[in-house]
């Protein structure tokens, strides 16, 4: 029945995690869910009554522009300028998105013809390898160990592989190991780029979710950066977002050109009052996400303290609202945890070969909930 495609696609992790959490629910089980990562704190009030204003003027209820709004995409614009210093041209290099997963999966449709390459990171956000198979691309995975930070080593890449390559997916602060770059890391990524004619995809959802004085950088920053790449972005974490579905893509002209064509052909673009909500999100006051963050921030050296108290090695991030460890066996240590302690974590293999040994914690319960689940391990032989 199914196109031959449909089998090339692994399971979406998500969805049978949330699957096997909903059994234990029907099992009369409280579970405590530490694995997708969706925030639990409510969109900031201010945002949801700008999205209530603009649901009423019937001028927001036809077809979008498919590009967003000129007023979203300058909103856009002004913000970048002021979190990074970067000058982006709202008429050319900003697109919105419905949320940064839109772009992410379409953008291999616009340059990845059947049998090219496109270089994903290992452990990545799924959406990377499936968009490519939907293309009828090749992945190659790019791993992330923990010797390199988390970061891909671009002499390791084989030539054959380089040379038959179109696009490469990064992504810092990044998903799952709430990895951060280091400096010289993106002029090393964009000189790879320009050897070998590849467009770099950045995946920037997590920049604005960081600790300890860290702020992350743009890769649009970068010298270069637009001449060979595109940001995607999203407010679905900055801003409590998730459900809104709405974001941007950012940078080269001509490469958002192309990843435009196919949603023009796919989409009708984002809802206008959606938009207008985003609007007052960018432009407003931002003491929203330092308050997000230091809600976080108390989760996590809650969750860390309590993995270290119960033998494992942790390193606190700086960024997301993930932590990554380290464990013997990543499906065994995942089931474990909900059959025996009714507690949801997301087994790093689901992110890719690279993730194999490792599983993930998401910091979207509140610090009780976190508590209780340390508790609930202190009763496990692990």
């Amino acid at each position: 029945m199914y196109a031959e495609r449909m089998g090339h696609l692994p399971p979406y992790l998500f969805a049978r995690i949330d699957e096997m959490k909903a059994a234990k629910i029907r099992q009369g089980v409280d579970v405590i869910d530490l694995g997708v990562g969706d925030p639990d704190l409510p969109t900031p009030e201010h945002i949801v009554h700008s999205l209530c204003t603009a649901a009423r003027d019937p001028a927001n209820h036809h077809y979008p522009s498919y590009a967003g709004m000129a007023e979203y995409r300058e909103a856009v614009s002004t913000w970048y300028r002021n979190r990074f210093g970067v000058e982006l041209d709202p008429a050319k290099e900003i697109v919105a998105l419905m949320g940064s997963k839109d772009g992410i999966a379409h953008v291999p449709e616009a340059f990845v013809n059947p049998g090219d390459y496109v270089l994903s990171p290992s452990p990545g956000y799924p959406v990377y390898q499936t968009s490519t198979l939907f293309a009828e691309g090749k992945i190659h995975e790019m791993p992330l160990l923990e010797e390199n930070d988390f970061l891909p080593v671009f002499d390791d890449i084989p030539a054959t592989v380089a040379g038959k390559a179109k696009l490469m997916f990064l992504n810092y602060p990044n998903n799952p190991t709430s990895a951060i770059t280091r400096p010289g890391f993106f002029e090393e990524a964009i000189e790879f780029a320009r050897e070998h004619d590849i467009v770099i995809v950045h995946d920037n959802a997590y920049s604005e979710i960081a600790y300890d004085g860290y702020q992350a950088p743009s890769f649009l920053e970068t010298d270069g950066a637009a001449d060979v790449g595109i940001e995607m972005h999203s407010l679905s974490k900055t801003y409590n977002m998730t459900g809104w579905r709405i974001g941007m893509a950012c940078g080269n002209a001509d490469i958002l050109a192309g990843l435009g064509r196919v949603k023009t052909n796919v989409d009708s673009g984002v809802f206008n009052a959606v938009q207008h909500a985003a609007i007052t999100a960018l432009t407003g006051p931002q003491t929203c996400i330092t308050d997000a963050c230091t809600v976080y921030q108390e989760r996590r050296d809650i969750l860390v303290k309590g993995l270290r108290d119960l033998g494992f090695e942790v390193k606190p991030p700086k960024a997301t609202f993930y932590v990554w460890m380290a464990v013997d066996d990543c499906m065994k240590f995942a089931t474990r945890m909900l059959d025996e302690a009714g507690i949801v974590v997301t087994p790093g293999i689901g992110f890719g070969k690279g993730g194999d040994g490792y599983v993930r914690f998401a910091l979207t319960r509140s610090s009780e909930r976190i508590g209780e689940a340390i508790e609930r391990m202190r009763g496990l032989d692990l």
